[in-house]
């Protein structure tokens, strides 16, 4: 029979919010690279895609973060821990302030031409879209650097987040004896 697993608490809702960011804001330049290369009324299409990707996942960026900081009030602490959790912490509140400068800046992008009635010229469309891939890369040596410490967090050091033991009773166990 088919159940839904048990839904974690807040705090232990981070593993599972952690990837949605670290996949959308991996994809956005790809988007854009495919905006830079069409033609501008074809390529905008690419350009909303990689805005509303980028939105999704700075939104996810704010509620890793969020989650985060409940986890992080639950996990077991060494020195080293420590270190490694604060140094995470820190990443992360600077890869949420990236993404969030990043989507705002991105959203002039979009919305300046239909402000001013035309298009802009094609070097500046392209002109612009590389400079913002540029300061994107800040936002991926971020958002790379953040995961990295919490897989150190992880697979070095153990820490997990605390999930609700489920209602449902104990697994079955293997006997032994074949059956």
């Amino acid at each position: 029979m088919f159940h839904f697993p048990p839904m974690p608490s807040w705090d232990g809702l981070h593993p599972l919010i952690v990837h949605f960011p670290i996949a959308l804001l991996l994809v956005v330049p790809i988007f854009l690279l495919i905006a830079i290369f069409l033609k501008q009324d074809r390529g905008r299409a690419f350009l909303i895609s990689a805005f509303l990707l980028l939105a999704i996942g700075t939104f996810s960026v704010f509620m890793a973060v969020r989650t985060g900081e409940a986890a992080g009030k639950l996990a077991d602490r060494t020195p080293q821990i420590n270190a490694v959790l604060e140094n995470h912490e820190k990443l992360a509140e600077n890869t949420r302030t990236l993404f969030g400068s990043l989507t705002l800046l991105l959203a002039i992008v979009l919305v300046v031409p239909n402000f001013l009635g035309r298009p802009e010229p094609r070097p500046a469309y392209v002109g612009s879209l590389i400079v913002y891939l540029l300061l994107y890369s800040m936002g991926i040596m971020a958002l790379v650097n953040t995961a990295h410490n919490g897989g150190r967090l992880v697979h070095e050091f153990g820490v997990h987040s605390l999930i609700a033991p489920t209602t449902t009773g104990p697994a079955p166990t293997d006997t032994g004896d074949g059956e």
